[in-house]
């Protein structure tokens, strides 16, 4: 897929503007475009951008923070990968200029955010498309054929051995071995859970009786560990253990399932999340500017890979000072063009955004403004 295009010293120069705003008429359009033949060269926007949540964005956040502070010598991005549910509460109690979340806000947390915010509240703006495995640790298996109901009953405890007939009929010719299933989830409120069990209720809402939620079901029994970093690692020091994780994160360590979508299995790609997302629409009830965007999980769409998580920037339509309004349009500019997207695909094998997407992105990250 294409991304919107900004040429290297193009971007660059887009990421100056801030500082020329704070010259120019008081204006608070850090994102215009900068006169053609711009050079720019040492501090362009200055300050500390801090914040919070989703460890799944974080491999393209360490390349978006290093490219950014290259071309922006007194700015630094400080980040905290936290969990998307302590990202977004960051964002809601002041305590960060943004979230990093694998969900958009709730509608609770949206009217929260007109009071931190401003009266058109916070804005999500998607930066980052990225399939979730479903990884497991099979000595000798590095890829498995499973359909929605069956992965929900492996996760609710119903599946207990690996070589139980409901896997062997969807993987005929593979040898399984009679070891037992430890299904591993998130520990902390996870936006990958949300997307994970959002799917599941979707798809095979007879198997998985749970509604969505960032929170792992209570009642289900196996092992969990926090963040991504930790069920990868709990799953590939565990035999026969499975978990969903973002797919960063797990190739050329785990087993991948591919998952049935109609008649056929799709393989995790970031194509075929990326065609995924294209499919979804727009949640209602949001600001004109906010990017919320609902997946259609039971697509039979060929070559989509509906286990998909659009990993936001939560960000506040209006703030305080001028200062912090240059900073965030700045660095969420770069985020979303070309070049932001392919660090981030170089780094974390994530789907750039569509080259509508990113231009919806653009515009939503101009309106942002200083308070009156």
């Amino acid at each position: 897929m294409k991304a919107l295009r900004f040429g290297r010293h193009a971007a660059i120069a887009v990421l100056a503007v801030g500082a020329l705003a704070l010259t120019s008429c008081g204006s608070d359009n850090a994102t215009g475009t900068a006169p053609a033949g711009t050079q720019t060269s040492g501090s362009n926007v200055t300050g500390t951008l801090t914040g919070i949540g989703s460890s799944a964005q974080g491999a393209a956040m360490d390349a978006w923070k290093t490219e950014f502070a290259a071309a922006n010598s007194g700015a630094t991005v400080q980040y905290s990968p936290d969990g998307s549910g302590a990202g977004r509460k960051a964002l809601l109690d002041g305590s960060a200029q943004f979230g990093g979340s694998d969900a958009y806000l709730k509608d609770e947390e949206y009217a929260q955010s007109q009071e931190t915010c401003g009266p058109d509240g916070a804005l999500n703006i998607p930066v980052y498309i990225s399939p979730i495995a479903i990884a497991f640790n099979l000595p000798g298996i590095t890829e498995l054929k499973l359909d929605a109901a069956t992965v929900a009953k492996i996760f609710r405890g119903e599946i207990a051995n690996w070589n139980d007939p409901a896997i062997a009929a969807l993987n005929e010719g593979v040898s399984l071995p009679d070891l037992k299933v430890t299904p591993v989830s998130r520990s902390d409120d996870s936006g990958t859970t949300t997307n994970f069990t959002d799917y599941l209720a979707a798809a095979a809402p007879e198997a998985w009786t749970d509604k969505a939620s960032g929170v792992w079901p209570a009642s289900l029994q196996g092992e969990n560990a926090k963040g991504t970093s930790g069920v990868v690692k709990t799953v590939t020091d565990t035999p026969g253990a499975i978990t969903y994780a973002d797919d960063s994160a797990v190739s050329g360590t785990l087993g991948v399932a591919q998952i049935k979508v109609g008649e056929s299995f799709t393989e995790i790609s970031a194509e075929a999340a990326a065609k995924a997302v294209d499919a979804g629409t727009p949640v209602e009830g949001r600001s004109a500017n906010d990017l919320s965007i609902k997946l259609d999980r039971k697509t039979t769409s060929e070559g989509a890979y509906p286990i998909v998580l659009v990993s936001f920037h939560v960000v506040c339509s209006t703030y305080e000072s001028q200062e912090t309004v240059d900073l965030v349009k700045a660095f969420e500019t770069y985020v979303v063009s070309e070049e932001g997207q392919q660090a981030a695909a170089d780094s974390a094998k994530s789907a750039p955004l569509s080259s509508d997407l990113a231009e919806k992105a653009t515009k939503a990250i101009e309106s942002i403004k200083v308070k009156s």
